[in-house]
């Protein structure tokens, strides 16, 4: 799985909204999804694509606890997270070492001129493991 993170700020610098980070422009935006796109159907293409999708923004979260043997809920975004999973792309390729090399191709993602100012871009990619088979009955 190979795993995006992303911020509040970063969704909202994407969809327009002001904030410390220029906004993107529609153009910024196409070229991003341009991109992506274009990464998904190599993927597909190559027969490695199992399932991808993109998650909505922090703020419409909900994290459920548990304190006291009940759950406590509460909606976000939360000011403890700076980066959240912001979408995840499941590949089945023929290594680890592949798996990566797919993932560093995200490095030239798109972005305006000092859109990531002090920011360190990264995604994760780690393993999925195979599940017991389930009992029957």
């Amino acid at each position: 799985m190979i795993m995006l993170y992303g911020s509040q700020q970063d969704y909202d610098v994407l969809t327009g909204k002001p904030g410390d980070t220029p906004p993107w422009s529609e153009q910024d935006v196409a070229a991003l999804h341009e991109f992506m796109g274009r990464w998904n159907q190599n993927l597909v293409e190559s027969g490695e694509f199992v399932d991808g999708h993109g998650l909505s923004a922090p703020v419409h979260t909900r994290r459920v606890e548990g304190k006291d043997g009940a759950p406590v809920v509460t909606d976000g975004p939360y000011a403890e997270t700076q980066e959240v999973l912001a979408g995840f792309t499941i590949v089945d390729c023929a290594s680890f070492d592949r798996a990566t090399e797919i993932a560093a191709q995200l490095a030239d993602t798109p972005h305006p001129e000092g859109a990531r100012p002090g920011k360190t871009w990264y995604v994760d990619v780690r393993p999925i493991d195979e599940a017991p088979p389930m009992p029957e009955g």
